[in-house]
C-alpha cells in the first residue's frame, strides 16, 4: 500500500471526496494521517507541510474493470485542475502494454495511474 504525501491533508480529503472516496480512518487532524476509501481501494496519505506538488514524485497504480467509465464518471464530477498545484485529469489512453490507461493528479503532486484491460 502506498503512502503518499499532503500538504494539507483536509484539502486532500476534499478533492477525493469529490471523487466518491470517504475518510475511512480516525481523525487526520489528529494522527497527521488519511485514510481514503472508495469501495475495495484504500488510499493513504501522511502530511507533509513542505511537498510541493510540482516536484512530488509519488504514485500508485490502480486497476478497474473499465477505466473509461471511471475516467468518464470523475470527468462528469469537474476535477479541480488547477496550473499552481497541477492537479488534472488526463484522458485515456491505449498502452503498446495493452492496458487502457489513464492518470490524474492530485493538487498535492501524487500520481494517481487508473488502467483496466482494453474492452473488446
Amino acid at each position: 500500500m502506498p503512502i503518499m504525501p499532503s500538504n494539507d491533508l483536509a484539502a486532500t480529503l476534499e478533492f477525493y471526496e469529490r471523487l466518491g472516496f470517504e475518510n475511512a480512518g480516525a481523525d487526520h487532524s489528529k494522527w497527521n494521517y488519511l485514510i481514503i476509501r472508495r469501495g475495495t481501494v484504500h488510499l493513504h496519505f501522511y502530511l507533509d507541510a513542505d511537498v510541493d506538488p510540482l516536484t512530488t514524485a509519488s504514485s500508485c497504480y490502480l486497476y478497474t474493470d473499465d477505466a473509461d467509465a471511471l475516467y468518464a464518471m470523475w470527468q462528469a464530477i469537474g476535477v479541480p485542475t488547477d496550473p499552481s498545484t497541477g492537479s488534472r485529469l488526463q484522458a485515456p489512453v491505449d498502452t503498446e502494454y495493452g492496458i487502457r490507461e489513464f492518470a490524474l493528479i492530485d493538487p498535492s503532486g501524487n500520481l494517481i495511474r487508473v488502467g483496466s484491460p482494453p474492452l473488446v
